[in-house]
């Protein structure tokens, strides 16, 4: 793997994280809409489906 490769692999991983974070805290000051780890992680799971197929592309 290039050094490229892994740099894109590594901001991946923090944008994930920071839609994580951002959709946790939503769900944190908003406790009407969902709990907050299910709303995090459906965010993730929104991300991984979008970028999942252009990576195995």
């Amino acid at each position: 793997m290039s050094s490229l490769a892994l740099l894109v692999v590594l901001l991946l991983v923090l944008v994930v994280a920071l839609v994580f974070g951002g959709l946790a805290y939503l769900g944190y000051r908003h406790p009407a809409m969902r709990e907050p780890l299910v709303i995090g992680l459906s965010g993730v799971a929104l991300v991984a489906a979008f970028v999942g197929p252009i990576l195995t592309r």
